[in-house]
């Protein structure tokens, strides 16, 4: 198969085939059809996360279609279309596993990231962390729902019941969850970058109610607000605009550094939290609601050997919406 690998960080990902590889016990062997590429793809290649393997093939939002499977692979059937998250392997046994907190897990392993990812023909994954595709999504629609769409959801239930929710940064993340907070009679609030008029127009066509630039005050108090942007700078910016007792969320998987900050506008019961990986819970639940609302995903699409122009159009704040590496039989390997 023809695969994108990180043969060390900071610099592009190279063409190269690889072998198919073999489904080991609980895995499956996937086709890959999509891949969205994500802000924390753009993490693993600049550096910013620690350990990165040399020779990694990165891409965690994958879609597929089930080859072949290991031993003891019982619910994911030969011709199933699933997804591959984030989260790729936890070892179900420690504290956190057992109470459901499995995103915490100190042994979790990651897709892309500590194992081989989406940006290849082939891939193999644990059968127990892959998720049913709603039939209502294409390939391309489906793939930015694997990691931006599950952890907005997730995000949006550690800020709790909002009536005027704060989006920071309105990228894949915010404009998968800005429809189903729409959807649930949230007023939606959209800050993006100053000189973004597009993403703020954006942003209002998916019914924010009100987009400016990060640096503004919202027109009234926020009941929280969700931070997609990897910008440490933007957090005393959110506690400034959310209310008493609202709540600031990070959502990211990494963060500048956050700069010192008055007291005051912490006080007040305002709350300050952080939100890590997902859970598969939260994969079923989301998918599930995605279909229902329906969320409408916008695209740019990708050939496997554009991985790297994907990524720099993602960097340079090029992309409305997510880009996806479509498949097509060059992934393969196919002549």
């Amino acid at each position: 198969m023809h695969a994108m690998i990180l043969e060390r960080t900071r610099s592009p990902l190279r063409l190269t085939d690889r072998p198919i590889p073999e489904p080991g016990q609980g895995q499956v062997l996937l086709r890959v059809l999509a891949c969205a590429v994500c802000r924390t793809d753009l993490h693993v290649v600049d550096g910013d996360l620690p350990a990165v393997r040399q020779g990694i093939i990165p891409g965690h939002e994958i879609v597929g279609r089930v080859v072949r499977t290991g031993t003891s692979v019982k619910d994911v059937p030969v011709g199933a279309r699933i997804g591959v998250p984030w989260l790729g392997w936890t070892c179900g046994a420690c504290a956190h596993c057992l109470a459901g907190r499995e995103n915490l897990c100190d042994e979790a392993r990651f897709t892309g990231y500590d194992l081989d990812g989406g940006f290849a023909g082939y891939a193999v994954a644990d059968a127990r962390f892959c998720l049913p595709i709603p039939a209502a999504f294409d390939d391309a629609h489906a793939a930015p729902l694997l990691c931006a769409g599950l952890i907005g959801y997730r995000c949006l239930r550690a800020a709790g019941p909002v009536e005027h929710l704060g989006l920071y940064g309105f990228g894949a993340a915010a404009h998968i969850l800005a429809q189903v907070a729409v959807h649930r009679g949230t007023r939606v609030y959209a800050f993006t970058r100053p000189d973004d008029a597009a993403g703020q127009q954006f942003a209002r066509t998916l019914g924010a109610v009100w987009a400016g630039a990060a640096t503004d005050a919202p027109p009234l108090p926020l009941d929280a607000a969700i931070i997609f942007a990897p910008v440490g700078a933007l957090v005393p910016a959110a506690l400034r605009a959310v209310r008493k007792g609202g709540t600031v969320v990070c959502g990211g998987i990494h963060m500048s550094d956050i700069p010192a900050f008055p007291y005051e506008i912490l006080w007040g019961e305002r709350v300050l939290r952080s939100v890590a990986n997902l859970t598969r819970r939260d994969g079923v639940e989301f998918l599930e609601l995605a279909a229902r609302v329906p969320v409408r995903t916008v695209v740019t699409t990708f050939p496997l050997s554009a991985a790297n122009e994907a990524l720099a159009a993602l960097r340079h704040g090029r992309i409305e919406g997510a880009a996806v590496l479509r498949m097509g039989e060059d992934a393969t390997g196919a002549q």
